[in-house]
């Protein structure tokens, strides 16, 4: 029966009523009492009811970890090398797409054409002090892994001096010219630090450099040629701010967007025995002590140049347009299908990729083995989950950035939270990076999963024990898959893995066979990181409330605030920033009062529930009032103020990028004009906080 319209319901109202009428009237207050009532014992057995199923799903998700089946999965994956845009990386795509099928899931593959870079020939003789010639090796030589390189270096020779630049940051090499030794026209010998490779070769670019060789210091353990990019940014070289869908616009290669983002002196990896070849043979001034701490042996005094050693060095690449897909698998929600929980790790490897990525890949598998188990016991998830794989992500995080594109709209309004795992196991050791309203989430999370080194131990207390409660990493790195989720998005997220720094990273080594000799021999890392990811995964589809809390996040802005006055020291106001982190923080408070009335409450009706759909959604939104139009100053896709990528990697402000290269920018200038370039930053930043603090209220000014 349709609802009487207004007009007709208040005339009845206000003439006098016939019999007939009494009678109609009667029926329809009956019929309207009797829907709430009917609505409010309904929606309160729900309530009731879905908060029991949950703990029961949870606690099943918990007891159905596999370590055999995940142990299988990742043996499945690491058969060949899988090289994104190559016929082996297509066999993933029909492996993760099939193992989705099989469990019944709604799923589908996504295709685009993308920019990516092989290499074709590379060689690098020295010639050593002593006149004689040497043949620097340049491949491990394991049948069908792709030989050393870094994806985009462009082609070219070099001749010259080696010269040991240390890390191959502006310090190294304002210590170099503080010795006399002149870098241009050399070829630089540089070790890896926590700088990212296409920052090494910029630096190298900017102080006259003819070519870079990078290596990765050795601990014993450590062999082979750390490949990877050396491209500046993300997503695809060719579709800056779209998707590189079929038929989409490309720039052209000459393009100065595309330009910018490629170095134009050429690179590659050295093995840490290839460096020393090098290394030892120079014999020139006193090397500092701090750079005596490298593993590969140095020479009588290992700078350059001086002895000198010649390197004589020549790669050609080649950058073609390859196909790439990402993989997803889809359980829709049954309350709030238009709100989705995205869980992602990439699938491609440089080579076998036993650690990155096909642990976390193994671990989705078998995160979604467990879903299905959950599905057979009648859950369906309140909000929409996306199980995804991603591709191309070693080329800069290629095929969730195309996706991130592609989705920008749906996303920035529907996406309540993306959980990252890249290597979910690289050895001991629990790590997790997050935005921070998701801080409080982590901890609960991780404190109901055993610890799989400790007996008797859950997850949390370990990792507390270890690294202190304040041990939660931030997301403004670019060198995973959240990248994109966050800092062009804003879209809560998470980052979890076991270990770091294990020594056959991005090389012909990360191998089955190493993973299950020593990063996890038991694969109870493994099943341990996929019962986290699985939690956090449930709580946010289907905790009627999202478990975010903004208190965190104002508590993180205030000591960066804080850090922040001690690096201008007075020089700049920052009483607005002040300010506004005082108005959020009232915002959150007071959003966590009224979350928390929600949850005690003893029954739910239709009203509630509505109230509680408002609510979710000032929750989820806050995140995007960090993001600004214009994006940084010199990169405009990076759009997040708080968290993203900050020209200068050298700066003591790990947020805050924009203020961050503000303060780099102001070194230049003289001191009016500085304070005014970084006060301009600090009032984004202002509004980007103001923004976030109004979607917590939801109300208009």
């Amino acid at each position: 029966m349709a609802p009487m319209p207004l007009k007709q319901l208040t005339t009845l109202c206000s003439s006098k009523p016939s019999p007939v009428t009494t009678l109609l009237f009667f029926i329809i207050i009956c019929v309207l009492g009797f829907y709430t009532f009917h609505s409010s014992s309904s929606s309160s057995f729900f309530a009731t009811s879905s908060l029991r199923n949950s703990v029961r799903y949870r606690q099943f998700l918990l007891s159905s970890a596999s370590n055999y089946t995940v142990a299988s999965y990742l043996r499945s994956l690491t058969l060949h090398p899988h090289l994104a845009g190559t016929e082996p990386s297509s066999e993933t795509v029909r492996y993760v797409e099939s193992h989705f099928r099989d469990l019944g899931f709604e799923t589908h593959s996504i295709r685009y054409d993308a920019l990516l870079s092989y290499p074709k020939y590379a060689s690098l003789t020295a010639r050593l002090p002593n006149g004689s010639v040497v043949q620097i090796p340049l491949s491990e030589n394991v049948e069908g892994v792709v030989n050393p390189y870094h994806a985009y270096s462009p082609s070219g020779t070099a001749y010259g001096v080696a010269v040991f630049v240390n890390y191959g940051r502006d310090e190294d090499y304002r210590t170099l010219a503080a010795m006399g030794v002149t870098v241009a026209g050399c070829i630089a010998v540089a070790r890896k630090g926590e700088f990212p490779r296409s920052v090494v070769v910029a630096k190298a670019e900017a102080n006259g450099v003819k070519g870079v060789l990078l290596y990765t210091d050795s601990d014993g353990y450590r062999q082979g040629f750390e490949r990877g990019t050396v491209m500046r940014g993300i997503g695809d070289p060719l579709s800056p701010g779209w998707a590189a869908i079929d038929g989409a616009e490309r720039l052209n290669l000459n393009d100065s967007e595309v330009l910018r983002k490629f170095p134009k002196i050429p690179s590659m990896p050295l093995s840490a025995e290839a460096a020393e070849i090098i290394l030892s043979s120079l014999d020139t001034a006193s090397v500092p002590p701090e750079w005596r701490d490298t593993t590969v042996k140095l020479g009588t005094a290992a700078v350059g140049p001086g002895g000198p050693t010649y390197l004589n060095f020549t790669y050609q690449a080649e950058k073609k347009i390859a196909t790439i897909h990402n993989v997803l698998a889809v359980i829709k929600g049954l309350e709030e299908p238009d709100r989705f929980v995205i869980m992602g790790n990439h699938r491609d490897a440089w080579s076998f990729g036993a650690v990155d990525p096909n642990s976390g890949t193994a671990a989705l598998l078998d995160i979604a083995r467990r879903f299905s188990l959950l599905r057979k016991l009648g859950w369906s998830p309140r909000r929409t989950l996306l199980l995804c794989s991603w591709d191309a992500e070693e080329f800069g995080m290629i095929g969730s950035t195309e996706w991130v594109e592609q989705n920008i709209v749906n996303l920035g309004t529907k996406a309540v939270a993306y959980l990252n795992v890249d290597c979910a196991v690289q050895g001991p050791g629990f790590f997790s990076g997050a935005t921070p309203q998701l801080d409080d989430l982590l901890h609960e999370v991780t404190a109901q999963v055993e610890d799989p080194d400790v007996k008797g131990a859950t997850v949390y207390d370990t990792w507390t024990a270890t690294n202190g409660i304040g041990n939660i990493e931030r997301l403004g790195a670019l060198n995973s898959d959240f990248a994109a989720f966050v800092q062009h998005a804003g879209v809560p997220s998470i980052d979890v893995y076991y270990g770091r720094d294990f020594p056959v990273y991005h090389t012909a080594f990360d191998t089955y066979d190493w993973m299950a000799s020593y990063g996890d021999p038991l694969f109870h890392r493994h099943a341990a990181v996929g019962s986290i990811w699985g939690l956090l995964a449930l709580r946010l589809a289907d905790d009627l409330i999202l478990p975010f809390s903004y208190v965190s996040y104002a508590n993180q802005l205030q000591a960066y605030r804080d850090i922040l006055n001690d690096i201008l020291d007075g020089s700049v106001s920052l009483q607005s920033l002040s300010t506004s982190i005082h108005e959020f923080k009232s915002a959150a408070e007071e959003i966590e009062k009224e979350a928390k009335r929600l949850r005690e409450q003893e029954t739910f009706t239709a009203v509630a529930l509505f109230q509680t759909r408002a609510l979710n959604d000032r929750l989820m939104l806050a995140e995007r009032g960090f993001l600004d139009v214009d994006g940084l100053r010199g990169h405009t896709w990076f759009k997040h103020l708080v968290y993203g990528p900050s020209s200068d990697y050298e700066s003591a402000l790990a947020y805050f990028p924009g203020i961050a290269d503000a303060i780099s920018e102001s070194m230049k200038m003289n001191q009016s004009e500085g304070q005014g370039v970084i006060q301009h930053e600090i009032w984004r930043v202002v509004r980007a906080i103001t923004r976030a603090a109004a979607a917590l209220k939801g109300e208009l000014s």
